[in-house]
């Protein structure tokens, strides 16, 4: 593959390493805040969060849940309002440009968290420019567009998943350990994320340094779109959900293609929505079940990131184009059972039992999704179908997080859980009414 993929992999590596640092300290984070806030932000949002509770009768102790869920949908709603436009930008001006500013904003981001002592406002603006400035994804895979022909992608879009997995593997092992030694190592009265929050701001600076000594542009200025008025006008319709599912911004498309992208677009944003809540609420699941400390959160990550890297870096970039619906579809029967399992969990085993399921899903399910969706259509169309795509993701992780942990905070985890591994039902039959469409188009064409 062109030398630049591998820059770009190490740069989503550093970025994500420097990003899931904060995942397992989120619930002692927030208690943390409870107790030492001086800007009076955490208890206005809690007040609120209790009042609610109250009119709700909803238990007394997983307010903190429902707080964790609103900051990361908050996050994640301005990744999905800024990535379009920050795209749109790129289109213009370049590739290597736009992903300097995203980092840039994403460093400033991870200085201000490691000055947040004492301030959950500081940490609140923190996390704003977190979710503005991370358009540095979505322009990664962009890249990789660019650069790969379209027998390559499936490979590229392999490397860009075994790089989530590498960040997930060290990256909470990092927080974890370097939380529980910061009051060794820095002085009294500093919080117990100061070095996790360094650590954060010095991979992202080294993460800008490295893309602007090492990143060529990888769009040409042939390819670059002639004006900002269209993109602008594009990155509007991709943070229109009416024009999202409708993948209304692609043009010149076949009927039974476009139909075929907005099955596909539809399975992604719900697996997205159902499964971005696990994510957001399975640290609180194994606080208060198991009296997880950080260290062992830490595990959990480390558990499934590694089987996950496992899984993409053999299995899954193995995978034939024939067979990729049915991988999506086994993927989604997995989680079902992922969801249950690890909802229901009263023992590690069982616990570790459902992490493994989940991290097959996790694994197959999206890399399988994109491939298809970068196949699909025209072949001047896949930047526009692969943005639209990014979006439905953004929009689901925006949703998800808020909606998982109202239930969680509502009803509990098993209950949760439970409703989680139900709406996977969605998705799952319309993948297969998906296949069996594609199966009869298949033979039409044949006969």
């Amino acid at each position: 593959m062109n030398s630049s993929c591998y820059i770009i992999l190490i740069s989503l590596i550093l970025d994500l390493l420097a990003f899931t640092i904060i995942l397992p300290l989120m619930p002692s984070i927030l208690d943390y805040y409870e107790t030492n806030d001086k800007s009076g932000l955490y208890n206005q949002f809690n007040s609120i969060i209790e009042t609610f509770r109250i009119y709700c009768g909803a238990p007394n102790d997983l307010n903190k849940v429902l707080l964790a869920g609103a900051i990361g949908s908050w996050f994640s709603f301005l990744q999905f309002i800024s990535s379009p436009f920050i795209g749109a930008f790129s289109d213009v001006y370049g590739r290597r440009v736009s992903m300097i500013i995203c980092l840039v904003g994403i460093t400033i981001s991870h200085l201000i968290w490691s000055l947040s002592s004492g301030s959950f406002l500081l940490f609140t603006v923190a996390r704003t420019l977190g979710g503005l400035f991370k358009g540095n994804v979505s322009l990664s895979t962009a890249i990789v567009t660019d650069l790969l022909s379209q027998s390559e992608r499936g490979k590229g879009m392999a490397l860009i998943g075994v790089a989530f997995s590498i960040g997930f593997i060290f990256g909470p092992l990092i927080g974890a350990f370097f939380s529980y030694y910061s009051k060794t190592i820095i002085s009294s009265g500093q919080h117990f994320f100061a070095l996790p929050a360094i650590t954060s701001t010095i991979l992202a600076a080294i993460n800008l340094i490295f893309i602007y000594i090492y990143f060529k542009e990888s769009l040409a200025k042939s390819n670059r779109a002639k004006s900002t008025t269209k993109g602008l006008i594009q990155a509007f319709g991709y943070v229109n959900p009416i024009s999202l599912f409708g993948f209304t911004n692609v043009q010149k498309i076949r009927s039974e293609e476009l139909k075929t992208i907005r099955d596909l677009g539809f399975i992604y944003f719900l697996y997205l929505f159902f499964y971005s809540g696990l994510e957001y609420t399975l640290t609180f699941l194994t606080h208060h079940r198991f009296g997880y400390t950080r260290m062992q959160q830490a595990k959990i990550y480390l558990f499934s990131g590694i089987l996950m890297a496992l899984l993409q870096g053999t299995y899954v970039r193995r995978i034939k184009p024939s067979k990729e619906l049915g991988t999506i579809t086994m993927g989604l029967m997995v989680i079902i059972i992922a969801f249950l399992t690890i909802g229901l969990s009263q023992t590690i085993p069982q616990l570790y039992t459902g992490l493994a399921f989940y991290s097959f899903s996790s694994a197959a399910v999206v890399p399988c999704l994109t491939t298809l969706a970068s196949s699909t259509g025209p072949l001047d169309q896949k930047g526009t179908i692969l943005g639209t795509f990014r979006s439905l993701g953004s929009l689901a992780r925006a949703l998800g997080p808020i909606i998982s942990s109202l239930t969680y905070w509502r009803f509990g985890a098993v209950i949760s859980y439970s409703i989680g591994a139900i709406f996977f039902i969605f998705p799952l039959l319309l993948s297969k009414s998906l296949t069996k469409r594609l199966n009869a188009q298949k033979i039409k064409l044949i006969g």
